[in-house]
């Protein structure tokens, strides 16, 4: 779940949703926020073990990851001199799962902002596939979840016609998160439960009629190593019953599998 800062979320509903979900593991990004602006509930939810990873520039991005079950180790970052601190990504060790909550750059066609977004794809396709193979010989699978920022085809937002060359939808983006799935060897979990679309979409802007006539995109993705995938049962966006209950201009995108 993308929450559009946690201390504006928290007030919104975001803990009424925490208190009410039965997800085992819950993966936050665009978080927004210093350990320390957190008051004690939203910073460690009573029967929650978490991590969080600001950036270190301040205000901006930020993820963090919840569990139940107390994970066996913690990693913030995936190896990059640039993007470590930048509040990007963390991970968790649990029996027989690796799980990361990702925040991938949103880019902006023209600017640097999307030279960084490239940048972090080629360094973190490179990380999945390591990751891959690390927990597959440690016995682990693999699970991912986050606002990747891309959609990937056409059925995943609702106006792509007018979206070609804009970030999140350019031929680039598109074909990148193809080589995550083809050739890192990852499945879109949601999209395999799901085929046909159109959607369904995780995220609206908030201007305009976006919300009420779901002109939406998919970005918000679990990527999954194939036997994980295997396992899922079920996959739903959480989508707010009406505009003015929306406590983030993202859904949460739940998946449920099968052990």
């Amino acid at each position: 779940m993308n929450v559009n800062g946690l201390r504006a979320a928290a007030k919104k509903g975001y803990l009424e949703w925490l208190a009410a979900t039965g997800a085992d593991v819950v993966c936050l990004q665009e978080t927004r926020a210093e350990p320390d602006q957190l008051s004690g509930d939203v910073r460690e939810p009573q029967g929650w073990h978490g991590v969080l990873a600001p950036s270190s520039l301040k205000g901006r991005a930020g993820v963090a990851l919840y569990s139940r079950t107390r994970p066996e180790a913690t990693r913030i970052g995936f190896g990059s001199a640039e993007f470590d601190t930048s509040g990007r990504y963390v991970e968790v060790d649990l029996p027989g799962l690796v799980v990361g909550s990702l925040y991938l750059p949103s880019g902006d066609v023209g600017t640097p902002r999307q030279d960084e977004k490239e940048r972090f794809m080629k360094e973190f396709l490179s990380y999945l596939v390591d990751l891959r193979d690390r927990a597959a010989a440690a016995g682990r699978e693999v699970l991912v979840c986050g606002d990747w920022n891309i959609a990937h085809r056409e059925i995943d937002l609702k106006n792509w016609k007018g979206n070609q060359k804009n970030a999140g939808f350019l031929p680039e983006e598109r074909a990148w998160l193809s080589h995550v799935f083809d050739e890192a060897g990852y499945v879109d979990v949601v999209r395999r439960l799901h085929p046909e679309g159109p959607g369904p979409y995780s995220w609206w802007s908030y201007r305009g009629k976006a919300f009420d006539n779901d002109s939406g995109w998919r970005i918000d993705y679990h990527v999954a190593t194939p036997a994980l995938a295997d396992r899922a049962v079920e996959a739903r966006v959480e989508k707010a019953p009406s505009y003015d209950q929306r406590w983030s201009d993202h859904a949460p995108v739940t998946v449920v599998f099968d052990f």
